[in-house]
């Protein structure tokens, strides 16, 4: 291994963060992380007809999120462009690539050749060994590498093993347009040698690529960085993970409520694992994480599982720094930005009680906003269907007595709530179901809450016993 790991994480601006990237992203980040190493970003933005601005921010907001953070600023591939042609001419003039002046026309004639013998199509090298003097006058060649033409090219992977590729495969491909702009392939090989990356780790749909990558490698009498290519990520069905499986952006799932620790946990554990260890901190992802350790075999997504890791998280964390995230994410939740706008100190401190009781019983922030909806709401309370049905005329009968138990405490807490409540049931010879029942329903205008005696100590006296008299004047 190198003195120090550097790996890189290297999108395309041409949409938001996908779900796979965050993913190749957290490897990168991970590996780099455990091995005291760095993490460079270089937005690939070649393409310039579908790389836009907002893509970029979108990927930089959606990294940031995750808490996947780079080193250094990022690397934008576009502006190194004369240092690609630079590269590709020095590589002419060493006599490892050579100038193609063939026109569109015969190219599509070998391809036509290609097809009719069943072949893939292959550029025939017919410029190779010619002289450029004898270049059509006026005519601006692309340049083109020479490829080994017998043997093989073997790629090294730590995670698919040796790669073999017959070089009678790899054709003589361009490297440099006739236009002077740099292809994709010879780019992203003279970007990862003079960012000093060491280790590429990226998806699998690459693993060609890294068959012609290191044919330039070679040519240029550069090192090879350490190769990994992670399988990608497959729906539910197995079949690769598109829009409808829920290959969303990002930034959709911090509106759907999820933590990004929960969301890398489950990322993480997507290809690779640790025992049979499933909820992970990050601490511990970075002292187990190994990209050797990764399956060669396609993860398969599954909404159900992140929904319940997510709420694991919800659970175990600390209630103050539940809150922080809870109230930073509040602008980008269904429901949210009403409660963000309505968030004084006091709300705040009515929420951190609540809590313990709403996080039991929410496995995203998008649950925790519903639950948490009574605190925010003014009298007099809209009440739901199935909290209407529990305030029918006994209940309200016994709601009437259960206020005037209520009204009764001085100390105002869950506790003694919790007492008067149960002498008034016993007294009245009441289930305590068929008091807290009501008692909820007039409290929270809903027939499901945190503990109702909970519910009654974070609404504070005045505004518990309002309630419950709304419910039976």
């Amino acid at each position: 291994m190198p003195d120090k790991v550097v790996t890189r994480f290297a999108p395309s601006p041409t949409g938001y963060l996908h779900i796979g990237g965050a993913r190749t992203a957290l490897f990168n980040w991970l590996y780099a992380k455990h091995t005291a190493g760095t993490m460079l970003l270089r937005i690939e933005d070649t393409d310039r007809e579908r790389s836009t601005d907002a893509a970029t921010a979108a990927i930089l907001d959606g990294l940031s999120w995750l808490g996947l953070t780079w080193d250094g600023e990022p690397v934008s591939q576009f502006e190194r462009a004369p240092r690609h042609r630079e590269v590709a001419e020095e590589l002419v003039r060493m006599g490892k690539a050579y100038y193609c002046y063939a026109t569109p026309a015969e190219l599509e004639a070998m391809r036509e050749s290609a097809r009719a013998k069943g072949l893939p199509p292959r550029y025939d090298g017919r410029w190779r060994d010619r002289d450029p003097s004898e270049a059509p006058a006026g005519a601006k060649g692309a340049i083109r590498i020479k490829a080994p033409t017998d043997g093989e090219t073997v790629v090294h992977d730590r995670v698919q093993g040796d790669v073999r590729f017959p070089n009678k495969d790899l054709d003589d491909f361009i490297i440099l347009r006739s236009d002077g702009n740099p292809t994709y392939m010879h780019a992203v090989v003279v970007d990862d040698h003079d960012m000093g990356v060491t280790h590429i780790i990226r998806g699998d749909d690459h693993l060609t690529n890294a068959a012609r990558q290191t044919v330039i490698y070679h040519a240029m009498g550069w090192e090879v960085p350490s190769m990994s290519h992670i399988p990608l990520i497959h729906g539910a069905d197995g079949a690769k993970l598109s829009k409808r499986h829920g290959a969303l952006g990002v930034e959709a799932y911090r509106a759907r409520g999820y933590l990004p620790e929960a969301l890398l946990n489950y990322l993480a554990r997507l290809g690779w694992s640790h025992g049979d260890d499933e909820i992970m901190s990050i601490a511990n992802m970075i002292a187990w994480f190994d990209i050797g350790d990764v399956n060669k075999g396609a993860a398969r997504f599954d909404f159900a599982k992140l929904e319940a890791l997510n709420g694991v998280h919800m659970r175990r964390m600390n209630d103050a720094a539940l809150l922080d995230i809870f109230i930073a994410t509040l602008p980008y939740l269904d429901g949210g930005p009403a409660i963000a706008a309505s968030l004084d100190d006091r709300r705040k401190a009515q929420l951190l009680a609540a809590l313990p009781g709403l996080k039991e019983r929410a496995k995203t922030l998008v649950e925790l906003v519903e639950g948490a909806a009574f605190l925010f709401v003014e009298r007099p309370m809209p009440v739901d269907e199935k909290a209407a049905a529990l305030l029918s005329g006994e209940a309200r009968a016994i709601l009437r007595g259960a206020h005037a138990a209520l009204a009764t405490i001085s100390d105002w807490s869950a506790a003694s709530a919790e007492a008067a409540i149960r002498d008034y049931a016993q007294a009245g010879g009441h289930k305590l179901g068929a008091v807290a029942q009501p008692l909820r329903a007039a409290l929270t205008g809903k027939s499901t809450s945190p503990g109702v005696f909970d519910v009654l100590a974070v609404l504070g006296r005045e505004e518990g016993l309002a309630r419950i008299a709304d419910q039976i004047d």
